[in-house]
């Protein structure tokens, strides 16, 4: 606080004695020491209240900081889930549009060019046979 030395301490003591006298010299260094200590006191109390604010500061500035970054967080959480939201509703219609598209093949419908060709051929071979045995050539036996 202030730069004093020893030997200054002296003459200002030695000055003191001579304009206050011996007789009231010891009441006024117990004032002085008293006064002095209230006023370290306060400076110290002063110190610890700055530092104090300057936590309070550090620490509302970490707050916003985590604050900040827990918004960031939300909204990378909202995006994700956003994109597993629609994935997962494009997979599970292209797994219903497959499903109805199987269903008329696992019911025993056949598709419509498929069935004709699978009856002609198969009414085509009994009339074959059919038409062989009576034919007007041929007697029947």
């Amino acid at each position: 606080m202030f730069d004093i030395a020893f030997s200054e301490l002296v003459v200002i003591a030695l000055v003191a004695l001579i304009v206050i006298g011996p007789e009231r010299l010891p009441k006024v260094a117990r004032t002085a020491g008293i006064l002095l200590g209230r006023l370290q006191r306060y400076v110290n109390d002063v110190k610890a209240d700055i530092n104090r604010e300057i936590q309070v500061e550090e620490l509302k500035k970490m707050q916003n900081d985590v604050a900040a970054q827990m918004r960031s967080m939300e909204q990378s959480v909202a995006e994700q889930m956003k994109t597993v939201e629609s994935d997962l509703n494009q997979s599970l219609a292209a797994g219903i549009e497959e499903k109805a598209a199987a269903v008329p093949a696992a019911t025993g419908a056949a598709p419509a060019t498929a069935a004709p060709a699978v009856d002609v051929s198969a009414a085509a071979a009994p009339a074959t046979a059919a038409s062989a045995s009576t034919s007007p050539d041929k007697p029947q036996a």
